[in-house]
């Protein structure tokens, strides 16, 4: 079964998910050719190891509290904050409450 996306011009909720965060999991809200639009459900404690993606990212923290490392170097990220990488940048994320983040990720580059 295909998961659905969201349709373009459509508009679709990214807003903070409250007391649902708890049962919710992270699911691909937009996939298109060029980009793709995640939500990132991660419970506290939970951790993602370093790895990176072939295009820019950006990340939304939406609501918790999230350990974001970038080339090995902590930072902490909150609920409204949001950070760029560059494509190939190496990342590792740790939940330090439980926490959704928006990533948007760049897949093809402007060559044509």
């Amino acid at each position: 079964m295909a998961i659905p996306h969201a349709s373009p011009g459509e508009p679709f909720d990214v807003s903070p998910l409250g007391g649902a965060l708890k049962d919710a999991k992270s699911t691909t809200l937009i996939r298109s050719k060029q980009l793709e639009v995640i939500r990132i459900v991660l419970p506290a404690g939970k951790q993602l190891a370093e790895h990176h993606t072939p295009g820019e990212i950006t990340v939304q923290c939406v609501e918790g509290v999230v350990r974001f490392s970038v080339n090995g170097e902590p930072r902490t990220i909150h609920a409204g904050d949001m950070l760029l990488l560059e494509a190939g940048t190496p990342h590792a994320l740790e939940a330090l409450d439980d926490a959704s983040l928006i990533v948007t990720i760049r897949l093809a580059s402007d060559k044509g």
